[in-house]
């Protein structure tokens, strides 16, 4: 992928791409059933996405992942995150 690529990406968005790719690195290794390892991922990728999430449905996206931490559904999140609008 070509840098340009990656700028276009940011101005549509909005979403700074080194941001992106520091948060990707970071799940590699994550532990998903851990809940503060959790509630950090999510906190990180609603300020990326510069969309606020009620500690309510941060609970709710903790309970949901943990329940099965070898597995992130990222549709089931980003459905959550939405619905929180």
């Amino acid at each position: 992928m070509d840098n340009q690529f990656f700028k276009n990406i940011e101005k549509k968005s909005g979403v700074n791409m080194n941001d992106v790719f520091a948060l990707a690195n970071s799940l590699q290794n994550a532990n998903f059933k851990d809940e503060k390892t959790v509630r950090g991922i999510i906190r990180k990728v609603a300020q990326i996405a510069n969309k606020p999430v009620s500690k309510e449905m941060e609970d709710k996206m903790v309970k949901s992942i943990t329940k099965d931490g070898s597995q992130l559904d990222m549709n089931a999140i980003t459905k959550m995150m939405n619905k929180n609008k």
